[in-house]
C-alpha cells in the first residue's frame, strides 16, 4: 500500500504529525515508542504488518510524539499535562470521540496519563512492553539501576543512527535482511543523537505511578517475558495496580510489537470481544510471487539426495532472506517451491526485485511468476481462499522482457508450455 498521508494536529502551540490508516468500525490510537518517524516507518520489513493487521477491525490513528519524527522538534521542556494532551489533539483532528489506545514502551506513560485524565474518551487501553516508571527506586526494585541507566544513555549517543539496537529491540528478527538498515534510517529520520539522548533521559526520569489508581477503563497489559529493554516485572506491576487490568505474558525476547498471530489475536479479542476465525477473515486481492527451482527433479536425480539436500537448504535460506529484504511475507512452502506476497511495496517492484535476486543465487536456478488470486488474511498468516493454478514463468535471457506469467483469476489457464502447480491452503 502507498504511505498514508501525513497530516498535522495542533496541540497548544505544537504541531503533531499523524496518519489515518484504514476505515474500520472503531478507532485505535496507536502510539509507538519515542524513536519513530511516520513515513520512514513504512519502509521497515516487519513493523507495518502490525499496523495493517489492526486495520482489519479498526481505523488506526498513528502519530509521532512531539519532539521527534515529523512533529515539531524544537519544543524545549514540556509539562506532562501538555504532553499527554497530544493524544486528544490527534483524536480531535481525526474526528474521533472515543478510541482504544494501543501504546508501546515509553508511550504507555502517555496513554496511562490520558486515560486517567480523560476516561470519557478511552474505550480501553492496550499496553505493550510498557511501564509507569522505568528507573529503579526504593519502592520500585525492578527498575533500571543508575549505572545501567547511564550506560543506556551512552549507548544511545554512540549507536544512534546505526541500527545496532535492533539486537535488543528485535532479537528474533535482527539478522533478517533489511531490518537493521531500515531501523537505522528510522532512527536518523526520527531524531539527532542529542535529541535521542534527551528523549531517553525523559523516559528514565518520568514516573506516572500516581495516575494508576485513577484509571478506570479496561486495560490489557502485554509483556514479553524475555524483553531485555523493559523487564516483564514492569508490566506485572501495571497489571497489579490498574483496577481493571488483565495481564498477558508472552514467550518472546522482542521489545518491538512484531506482527505475531498471538499478539494480534489477543489485541483483537480484547478490543472487539472475539478473534477472527478463518471463515470470517478478510478477503482481498493480492499479488503473490511463486518461486521454485528449475529442473529440480533432474537435479535431484543427477546429484543424489545427500548432495541435493544442502543445496536446497541454502536455496531456501536465500529465498527467505530475499523475501524479507524486499518487504515481502512468506505465505507457504511446498518442496522446492514457495509462495510469498509483498507487504507495502508495489507488487511489480517486489516481484521483479525478488526474481533478480534469486537469479543471482548460484546454488540453484530459480523460476518465478506472480499472480493475483483472492486470498484471506488472519493475523500474520495468509492462505488461498480457494485453490488456484500457477504457471511457471518462462525462462528468458536477462533484459529480454519480464520473466513472469500473470493469472488474473483462479480459473486462468497456465501459460503454454509451462509447468502448472496447484496451491491449496495449509492449516
Amino acid at each position: 500500500m502507498p504511505v498514508p498521508q501525513t497530516q498535522y494536529a495542533r496541540s497548544g502551540g505544537v504541531h503533531i504529525a499523524y496518519q489515518v490508516i484504514g476505515d474500520g468500525p472503531r478507532d485505535i490510537v496507536l502510539v509507538l515508542d519515542w524513536g519513530s518517524h511516520l513515513e520512514a516507518f513504512w519502509e521497515h520489513p516487519l513493523l507495518p504488518e502490525f499496523v495493517l493487521s489492526l486495520t482489519r477491525f479498526a481505523r488506526v490513528l498513528a502519530f509521532d510524539m512531539r519532539g521527534v519524527g515529523l512533529s515539531d522538534r524544537d519544543i524545549g521542556a514540556v509539562p506532562t499535562e501538555e504532553w499527554m494532551e497530544d493524544v486528544g489533539a490527534v483524536m480531535d483532528a481525526a474526528g474521533s470521540e472515543r478510541a482504544t489506545i494501543v501504546a508501546h514502551g515509553h508511550a504507555s506513560q502517555m496513554a496511562l496519563l490520558f486515560a486517567a485524565t480523560h476516561p470519557d474518551r478511552v474505550d480501553s487501553l492496550v499496553l505493550i512492553n510498557g511501564y509507569a516508571r522505568l528507573s529503579r527506586a526504593e519502592d520500585y526494585p525492578f527498575g533500571v539501576p543508575p549505572q545501567v541507566a547511564q550506560a543506556m544513555l551512552d549507548s544511545v549517543e554512540l549507536e544512534w543512527g546505526t541500527g545496532d539496537s535492533v539486537r535488543i529491540l528485535g532479537p528474533s528478527v535482527a539478522e533478517l535482511p533489511g531490518v537493521r538498515e531500515s531501523w537505522a534510517r528510522i532512527q536518523r529520520y526520527a531524531a539527532s543523537p542529542g535529541t535521542a539522548v534527551a528523549k531517553m533521559r525523559t523516559s528514565l526520569e518520568l514516573d506516572v505511578r500516581n495516575a494508576l489508581p485513577l484509571i478506570d477503563v479496561p486495560t490489557l497489559v502485554i509483556v514479553n517475558r524475555d524483553d531485555r529493554l523493559v523487564r516483564a516485572d514492569h508490566g506485572r506491576y501495571l497489571a497489579e495496580n490498574v483496577a481493571r487490568a488483565r495481564l498477558f505474558e508472552r514467550d518472546s525476547a522482542d521489545h518491538w510489537p512484531l506482527p505475531d498471530s498471538d499478539l494480534l489475536g489477543a489485541i483483537e479479542e480484547y478490543v472487539t470481544g472475539s478473534r477472527s476465525d478463518e471463515p470470517n477473515a478478510e478477503r482481498f486481492l493480492a499479488t503473490v510471487l511463486f518461486v521454485d527451482v528449475v529442473d529440480s527433479t533432474s537435479q535431484l536425480s543427477d546429484l543424489g539426495d545427500e548432495r541435493w539436500r544442502p543445496l536446497l537448504e541454502r536455496f531456501e535460506d536465500v529465498l527467505r532472506r530475499t523475501i524479507v529484504a524486499y518487504r515481502g511475507i512468506l505465505v507457504d512452502t511446498a518442496g522446492d517451491g514457495a509462495f510469498s506476497q509483498p507487504s507495502t511495496r508495489p507488487p511489480g517492484r517486489f516481484a521483479a526485485r525478488c526474481r533478480s535476486a534469486m537469479r543471482s543465487h548460484r546454488s540453484a536456478s530459480a523460476s518465478a511468476a506472480d499472480f493475483t488470486p483472492e486470498r484471506s488474511r488472519s493475523g500474520r498468516r495468509r492462505s488461498p481462499v480457494s485453490p488456484f493454478t500457477s504457471a511457471r514463468g518462462s525462462q528468458r535471457p536477462p533484459g529480454r522482457g519480464r520473466s513472469s506469467s500473470r493469472a488474473p483469476s483462479a480459473t486462468s489457464s497456465p501459460a503454454r508450455g509451462s509447468c502448472s502447480r496447484t496451491a491449496a491452503s495449509r492449516r
